[in-house]
């Protein structure tokens, strides 16, 4: 084993090429100093530095040792460091930024348990529909949807698979479905941008079908006003089943599925965050929403 003490003499010492030097910035007598360079070159058997003039110079082994030296001091310090945070309590702000869709659903529900266990954090809590496109090293965003890159750690959390929805009062009013072609007779509810370049379809023994739906009187950019179109009869339109669950338990009868076999490619749900070391609040939040996934987002992740 190494003596940290004799490195760190090493150490300076190749930096400033001067016992004396070296001795007055660490705070130690030159015999000191001068002695703990001896031992560390017992230990390793070779000659480190050598004297030339009125500087020591580091030798092939002194050169060589030094990169390795360095390395373990550094390693040390950061484990310094990670002990004494360790130490600390798990306190300050956090942001964490979630999509509309998953906010009152899921966030909603769970975030009082996590104020609970951190009673020295503090969270705010913003909703958006798109990724984020700057950094910001304390946030934390949960995205639905594709994700392009944006400097921020992708992690998947989750799938969530869609269907096509209408209210039961609209489809007793208007002609049946039995193609996803029907689809064009019917007014279509658009979550703004969501299916601009026409929506793919599968079926399991009929194969695909690229459906262009019809332009929409009605466009909306929240999740929220769409489920309200739809469950009010406006038309149809695509929903994670996930959330249409969610509204049929608070107010039954109000959506009903279209086409049940014919399926859309599943949303991922991604976590994001800045890449490297994160302050204990971060690592604490990001765990907490990793624990709290809901059993179908896994469960739709495996399946697609």
């Amino acid at each position: 084993m190494y003596d940290f003490d004799e490195l760190s003499a090493f150490a300076d010492v190749m930096e400033t090429g001067s016992l004396t030097r070296s001795a007055r910035k660490l705070g130690l007598a030159k015999s000191t100093l001068s002695r703990r360079i001896s031992h560390l070159e017992a230990r390793l058997d070779q000659p480190l530095l050598r004297r030339q003039a009125n500087r020591l110079l580091p030798t092939e082994a002194g050169l060589l040792f030094h990169r390795y030296c360095q390395d373990i001091l550094a390693l040390a310090e950061r484990s310094h460091e990670a002990l004494a945070e360790l130490r600390e309590e798990i306190s300050g702000t956090v942001t964490l930024e979630i999509h509309c869709a998953l906010a009152r659903g899921w966030m909603g529900q769970i975030m009082d348990t996590f104020m609970a266990r951190h009673p020295k954090v503090e969270l705010t809590l913003r909703t958006r529909e798109t990724p984020p496109t700057s950094l910001n090293s304390h946030c934390v965003h949960v995205c639905l949807g594709q994700v392009t890159e944006s400097g921020l750690h992708q992690e998947p959390l989750g799938m969530l698979t869609r269907g096509l929805y209408a209210s039961p009062e609209y489809l007793s009013q208007h002609p049946q479905l039995e193609h996803p072609r029907d689809l064009a007779d019917h007014p279509w509810i658009d979550l703004l941008g969501t299916t601009q370049d026409g929506l793919l379809l599968h079926h399991q023994s009929q194969g695909p079908y690229h459906f262009y739906p019809p332009r929409s009187r009605l466009r909306v950019d929240l999740t929220a006003l769409h489920l309200d179109a739809i469950a009010r009869g406006k038309g149809i339109g695509l929903l994670p089943h996930w959330l249409a669950d969610k509204r049929e338990a608070h107010h039954p009868g109000e959506l009903t599925p279209c086409l049940p076999n014919w399926k859309p490619a599943p949303m991922p749900i991604t976590l994001l965050y800045a890449y490297g070391h994160q302050p204990r609040r971060v690592q604490a939040l990001l765990a907490f929403l990793r624990q709290q996934m809901p059993s179908q987002w896994q469960h739709h992740r495996v399946a697609a």
